[in-house]
């Protein structure tokens, strides 16, 4: 694995630099794909599906199908999965926010009223691997906020996938994926419901498709490339190599990096990761192409560094590492807290900004399900107080029409 030192601006630069959208036909593939499923529903999108999902089996995964293939399951992975279910909705309930009835001045009371969103589409990648998980993690927070319809949608939904439906209480199933799938979710067709919201990770073009259909459907955040950044100076240099080749397996196109301010130990971190990573060719193109440890002078230099990269997975051997600002998705202290007990057990999201994006909101949670609204209510006498404040701010802007609708109530 390479090692950087954070004096080499250059390098830095391109290790940390976002990889802007440039790919213009890409992007016009994917707006194609999209407006066909709009306007064409169903017959396009099952076009789509034989296309890329090789669908040959019906487009709905039947709840008895659903229970069939879970019963097949091994013992472990069932009670895997029903407590994983059982850790995400314990944290998703605390992350609600709370309806309140406040009484500003007397006379005028101001109330935070919580609603649910009717409906949901919640997306599972199916490329390489069956991702149960993150199923998981946008259908449980959704359930616990009491979202009632939790569409699903699946190019491959293997036995795992079907029982963590089962578990996360999803209402619909469907086997499809990519840009087609979300433009289903987004504008409906005969057989998949329109949703008032996309969430879940996927591929660059479940991104993009996700990206395109914000005007007309909510989605979670435009989601790149998984990405780990891990700062320390001590512990078992094995531990940390582990945790980047975690990361690293997800994709090529992965990005794993390990900031210290300790040279010998760096060297320790390299050669665990070169003899850990030997034979898995994802992981050495991986790390290859967007893998560095990185040489800081200093904690506060390396935090710095991380801040700047604003990872989706930040690791740190200590909490004295963050008794300061620092921004990142989400963050594991200490030499047992691995990444990948956030992904599966600890039950907080694994839904994660990626691309910076952790610069200006964090992780998926039940508060992304809910629509908080003010229910305001007054008093003649209320009124009243208020309309020293009301009136001349409205004339100040020039909108007399405003101030003469509190004026005649007086």
């Amino acid at each position: 694995m390479k090692i950087i030192d954070a004096s080499n601006k250059r390098a830095i630069a391109a290790l940390f630099a976002k990889k802007e959208s440039t790919d213009r036909v890409f992007e016009r593939k994917v707006a194609a794909i999209v407006q066909k499923v709009r306007t064409g529903g169903d017959k396009a999108l099952l076009r789509f599906a034989k296309q890329f999902d090789n669908l040959a089996l019906p487009i709905e995964v039947t709840r008895a199908e659903m229970e069939a293939e879970a019963a097949k399951l091994p013992v472990d992975v069932r009670i895997a999965i029903k407590n994983a279910a059982k850790n995400i909705a314990r944290v998703a309930a605390k992350q609600l926010p709370k309806r309140f009835d406040l009484e500003v001045v007397k006379g005028v009371r101001v109330e935070q009223r919580i609603e649910p969103l009717e409906s949901v589409g919640c997306y599972v990648p199916g490329g390489r691997f069956p991702l149960p998980s993150s199923l998981l993690m946008t259908a449980v927070p959704a359930r616990v906020a009491g979202v009632r319809h939790i569409i699903a949608v699946c190019p491959k939904p293997e036995g795992a996938v079907m029982a963590a439906a089962l578990e996360a209480g999803v209402t619909k199933l469907f086997r499809i994926g990519g840009a087609h799938a979300v433009a289903a979710l987004a504008y409906g067709t005969e057989s998949i419901p329109r949703v008032d919201k996309i969430v879940g990770p996927g591929n660059k073009w479940v991104a993009q498709a996700k990206a395109q259909v914000t005007g007309d459907c909510a989605i979670d955040f435009y989601a790149g490339p998984t990405e780990i950044v891990i700062v320390a100076a001590s512990g078992n240099p094995k531990w940390v190599a582990a945790d980047l080749i975690a990361q690293a397996e997800h994709d090529p196109d992965a990005r794993s990096v390990f900031i210290t301010w300790k040279k010998s130990f760096a060297e320790r971190v390299s050669k665990a990761v070169d003899k850990a990573a030997t034979g898995r060719d994802i992981v050495t193109t991986s790390l290859a192409a967007h893998g560095a440890i990185v040489i800081a002078k200093d904690a506060d230099e390396a935090m710095a560094l991380s801040n700047r990269f604003a990872p989706e997975h930040l690791v740190v051997e200590s909490d004295a590492l963050i008794d300061r600002p620092i921004v990142a998705g989400g963050v594991f202290v200490g030499p047992y807290t691995a990444q990948a007990a956030g992904d599966y057990a600890t039950g907080s999201n694994h839904v994660l900004p990626t691309a910076g994006a952790a610069r200006f909101r964090g992780g998926l949670s039940a508060a992304d399900f809910v629509r908080v609204m003010a229910v305001q209510r007054l008093t003649a006498d209320g009124l009243a107080r208020l309309a020293p404040t009301i009136v001349p701010l409205a004339k100040a802007e020039g909108l007399r029409a405003h101030a003469e609708s509190v004026q005649i109530r007086l």
